[in-house]
């Protein structure tokens, strides 16, 4: 089950990344040691004691939820043998006490796994990025939806999963390994439920690691066209929303930092709730139902935006014309009252 690596650009900075060559390639791209001056990436050379220091120097003083896992799991964060819970305990720490917990393990021969996901950058760790950011100079982050987070831990690993924003996974602190898998792929990758989820994304039921493929016997031929991130600290990650990716963490203590962002204005609603509502209104309908508002998906949603409005004069094209932040108001208010009826 060969995968292909990812494509490395080199010799570039945080001020040089060519962010129209990436929209428009749609493919993963390592950005090869962009982020390697940073503070943090260079405490990390130095020592895994260094970076926990470094980073305790910003952080707020608030409460995490720590994922533990038991050594048996291997560090993989999934759910138990019943798909009914995670498992991971889940508790309440603070920061220092998640640290002692790395630093216990940090030298077992068969550790616990212990993680902190998601959490926001400037609330969490405020001025971290006065020290350690990517310059993002491109029009596409002016929306205002760009979301960056720091994740935490020690050796674990994340079941191949979607992201609905674009990405620039920023490896800071140890090494990472990504496993990328484009949208098409998604049937060879057995989606889990989509409740109870582990870390609130749907997960691939596959082991990457162990596959069984009397089981899962399409998973083969996805992960053949799979392609492989190896980073190093200072390593910069970017893919597009949507890609599918197992996530390792290589090392006793890892640090990445996340930048999330969809190239659209604020008033454009998320689309798993359509594809949620989908599954409410038309999954269980006549097969010739669904294969005609297949076609009527086609014409509005999929189709030239144009063409939909071509011929109609403009006082008429209301949600069929440009969404604005008002058209976009009144349309969610006609959603409501279907809604409601």
């Amino acid at each position: 089950m060969a995968a292909q690596k990812v494509h490395e650009v080199t010799g570039i900075r945080s001020g040089d990344i060519p962010y129209e060559e990436l929209i428009a390639a749609q493919q993963p791209a390592i950005l090869k040691g962009v982020a390697k001056d940073w503070p943090l990436v260079e405490a990390g050379r130095r020592s895994s004691e260094e970076a926990m220091a470094y980073i305790e120097r910003f952080e707020a003083g608030r409460q995490y939820i720590m994922y533990a896992v038991p050594a048996e799991f291997k560090g993989r964060i999934f759910y138990n043998e019943g798909l009914t819970a995670p498992n991971y305990k889940a508790e309440k720490v603070s920061f220092p006490e998640f640290l002692d917990a790395i630093k216990v393990n940090i030298s077992a021969p068969d550790p616990d796994a212990h993680y902190i996901g998601s959490r926001d950058a400037d609330t969490y760790f405020p001025g971290l990025r006065q020290e350690n950011d990517l310059k993002l100079d491109h029009p596409m982050f002016a929306h205002g939806n760009l979301l960056v987070s720091v994740w935490t831990g020690s050796k674990t690993r994340i079941a191949a999963h979607y992201d609905a924003s674009n990405n620039l996974a920023c490896c800071m602190v140890g090494r990472r390994r990504f496993t990328l898998f484009p949208p098409e792929a998604i049937s060879g990758l057995y989606p889990g439920p989509l409740e109870p989820t582990p870390g609130g994304q749907v997960l691939s039921m596959v082991d990457q690691h162990e596959p069984d493929l009397e089981r899962f016997p399409h998973f083969e031929e996805v992960m053949a066209n799979a392609q492989i991130a190896e980073l190093e600290p200072g390593d910069v990650l970017y893919f597009p929303a949507l890609w599918w990716h197992q996530v390792e963490a290589l090392d006793p203590f890892n640090i990445m930092m996340n930048y999330w962002w969809n190239d659209v204005p604020a008033h454009i609603d998320d689309p798993r709730a359509a594809l949620l509502h989908g599954m409410l209104a038309i999954r269980d309908r006549p097969e010739q139902e669904r294969k005609a508002w297949q076609q009527i998906f086609n014409y509005y949603v999929f189709g030239d935006a144009e063409n939909v409005r071509a011929h109609l004069p403009a006082h008429t094209h209301g949600p069929l014309g440009e969404m604005d932040a008002l058209t976009a108001r009144r349309l969610r208010a006609y959603i409501l009252q279907l809604l409601n009826r």
